[in-house]
């Protein structure tokens, strides 16, 4: 049954009011509703008529939810104040309900707005019943004890003495005995500052003046137990006359609950919901408070900036929930090895900092880096998994690296990178010289933009051979970029920053597309059809429609699907793979080839690997390399083969590059091999001359003399 409801609303946007009517008309109320957006049109509207209930946004043009606050107590009205707004922060929220409001929501979520309502509505009226109470207390005798005895809350009287002192409690209720642990007795005989805590019993006296100014005040403060338990307690005090005296009678709620909802909210708004360590908000507030100190006494401050390597792998191919558990190990193992005065705090995703203050020398800084590297090196055990992780770790000083925190967060950010570009799991100190290798890395991205539109990159071409036939079957697509001034670029300087800048979508379309291109007009040349092997990015496979990618360059360069293969990497498939397979059913039902590239180098599960609709597994160069000198490596590549080909795949190995590694492969029956052995990486025009050469050759007995295509 719908219920008429008096709203003040205060709020200068229309359609926010609009959104909260509706709320309430959905929760089974008929809102009889005025909005306002000033002081005066506030005190007007109060002033005018009575009000079930004030709902307000936090911050007006004009206005404010703590003003409006202040208005509605000095209007002497007690009505249910409720903050609707879509910008507060926890702090805000609770520094509102400290003043006074009784709830708050964000806008964007207003599915706690009725019932919030009808709490406070109820508990509204027991608050009007409490008053109503405590008259008829002064009024009526034999009313009182039963009212007395069976409050929801606490209830103690005290004589006032002639110097504002309080006495014995005369009279308390069953509920101040009961969660207070004395007998009635017991309890009558002590006075406030007897059980209250330590803190409490000092503010005691400004609060017995107050009182008496006032004749009422309500504030907090703590009830010690019998037991020693602590109880914090809002107490609303007033003083009457009784039987020619002054006394004072306290109600003293219990408000454990919402002090444990404030530490709540202060903890989340302050620390990092997945590990608990301080968030970047607490850590900026703690090294500005470090910084201070150590300037006051002229101490030696570190700054420690922490990043995992290769954890975006790891969280890619085994889901989000194995890396966030893993980063919830790593933040335990890192705060193992600090002082207590120290301070550990997760920046966001697989970053973390530290604080270490009053540092001696600079080695000390340097000993806690070596210790979290070795702290990370022993395996972590998770959902079945034996995961390995490392870290790069960049480390700032005070105050020669920066007297600042922001200054001295991002110095130690890049000595943390260029411990990265070092080889990763290691630590660097910063120095000033390291600034300017960010600013060459930033410049190089910006050009990276410029070269697509210039046409400074280029496809090299490096041939595929089938060792049963001795014949080029294909050749794989690596693109190199061609800069006017910095001559050629290797890939692994920009493909990188193609991926952090989001540029790896179209790089990977050009790539294809003039791969595709080049391969048919070879055909229309008259060479013999040879299929052309393309990498795809993460990105590109996840963020970009590819089936329409793929299928527009197929129809545009007019090249028959079957002489495409798309390569792809383990961490690819291997996450969302119902969504995966479903990709590349579609890719494989338009006639594309379809491998996996670097194989073994991932962390997908086996399991999975039967049910892709793939071709052929590429052995990663970096186990052919040693497969005549490491029994692991060999091992390793003997199994791959005898796996694909107990799934009906073909094997190629990449990186061959000298006649004992071939006579190994050929041994294990792998299928086809690329590498330096037979060709580096070719231009179009190099291929192309290599084509017509080797048009009617086999490669039998060539395999160790190289390739000629002058």
């Amino acid at each position: 049954m719908s219920k008429p409801l008096r709203v003040l609303v205060v709020e200068d946007s229309e359609d926010d009011t609009a959104l909260i009517l509706r709320e309430l008309r959905r929760g089974g109320y008929v809102p009889d509703a005025e909005r306002v957006d000033t002081m005066e049109a506030m005190r007007d509207a109060l002033a005018r008529r009575e009000w079930d209930v004030i709902i307000t946004d936090f911050n007006l043009p004009r206005f404010s939810a703590i003003a409006a606050l202040e208005l509605l107590k000095a209007s002497g009205q007690d009505l249910p104040f409720l903050i609707v707004s879509g910008t507060i922060g926890e702090d805000l929220a609770v520094a509102a309900m400290k003043a006074g409001a009784h709830d708050y929501l964000k806008k964007d979520n207003l599915a706690r707005l009725v019932p919030a309502i009808e709490r406070e509505l109820r508990e509204a009226e027991e608050r009007r019943a409490r008053r109503q109470a405590e008259e008829a207390l002064r009024e009526r005798e034999e009313k009182y004890r039963l009212l007395f005895n069976n409050a929801y809350d606490a209830i103690f009287l005290n004589a006032v003495g002639e110097d504002g002192s309080l006495s014995n409690f005369l009279e308390v209720n069953d509920v101040a005995c009961q969660r207070m642990g004395y007998g009635r007795e017991e309890l009558l005989g002590k006075q406030p500052c007897d059980v209250v805590d330590e803190e409490s019993a000092q503010k005691m006296m400004g609060v017995m003046r107050e009182l008496l100014r006032q004749g009422h005040t309500t504030f907090e403060m703590t009830l010690t137990s019998k037991g020693g338990m602590r109880i914090p307690v809002e107490i609303s005090a007033h003083v009457f006359p009784l039987g020619g005296s002054r006394v004072v009678l306290s109600i003293a709620r219990d408000i454990t609950e919402r002090k444990r909802a404030e530490e709540i909210i202060w903890h989340q708004a302050y620390h990092d919901a997945l590990t608990g360590l301080p968030n970047r908000v607490l850590f900026k507030d703690r090294l500005e408070q470090a910084l201070a100190y150590a300037h006051r006494h002229q101490q030696m401050l570190s700054v420690i900036f922490l990043d995992l390597d290769r954890f975006k792998t790891i969280n890619d191919t085994l889901g989000h929930s194995v890396g966030d558990q893993l980063l919830q190990a790593v933040a335990y193992r890192l705060t193992k090895c600090v002082r207590e005065e120290d301070t550990v705090a997760r920046m966001g995703g697989d970053e973390f900092t530290l604080i270490l203050p009053e540092v001696t020398h600079v080695e000390d800084a340097a000993k806690i880096a070596q210790k979290l590297i070795d702290a990370l090196k022993p395996p972590f055990y998770i959902d079945g998994y034996e995961l390995y992780t490392s870290t790069s770790i960049g480390i700032a000083f005070y105050p020669t690296d920066g007297e600042e925190p922001e200054t001295l967060l991002k110095n130690a950010d890049t000595a943390m990178y260029r411990a990265k570009d070092q080889g990763r799991n290691n630590f660097q100190l910063y120095a000033a010289e390291m600034n300017s290798l960010s600013f060459e890395r930033l410049a190089l991205g910006n050009m990276l933009r410029k070269a697509l539109d210039q046409e400074e990159l280029l496809v090299h071409y490096q041939p595929q051979v089938d060792l049963d036939s001795g014949e080029i079957f294909g050749m794989e697509a690596l693109v190199r970029w061609q800069h006017p001034e910095l001559g050629l670029i290797s890939p692994l300087q920009f493909i990188s920053l193609a991926e952090e800048t989001g540029l790896i979508g179209a790089l990977g379309e050009w790539v294809l597309r003039t791969a595709c291109a080049q391969n048919k007009a070879w055909q229309l040349a008259g060479m013999p059809p040879l299929r052309v092997a393309v990498n795809l990015s993460a990105r590109q496979f996840k963020h970009t429609p590819l089936i329409d990618t793929v299928a527009h360059v197929l129809e545009d360069t007019g090249l028959d699907p079957q002489y495409l293969e798309l390569e792809l990497t383990e961490s690819i498939v291997a996450e969302n793979v119902e969504a995966t397979i479903t990709t590349l059913r579609d890719l494989k039902a338009m006639g594309v080839q379809l491998s996996i590239d670097d194989f073994g180098t991932g962390y997908s599960s086996l399991s999975y690997l039967k049910r892709f609709p793939l071709d052929m597994l590429k052995i990663d160069q970096s186990f052919v390399h040693h497969i005549n000198t490491d029994a692991d490596d060999a091992a390793i590549v003997t199994a791959v083969i005898t796996l694909a080909h107990s799934l009906k795949l073909k094997v190629i190995a990449e990186g061959v590059q000298t006649e004992e590694q071939l006579t190994f492969l050929r041994a294990q029956r792998c299928d086809k091999v690329q590498g330096n052995l037979f060709s580096k990486p070719l231009t179009a025009e190099e291929f192309g001359k290599l084509l017509h050469k080797k048009k009617e050759e086999r490669w039998d007995g060539l395999l160790t003399k190289g390739v000629s295509y002058g």
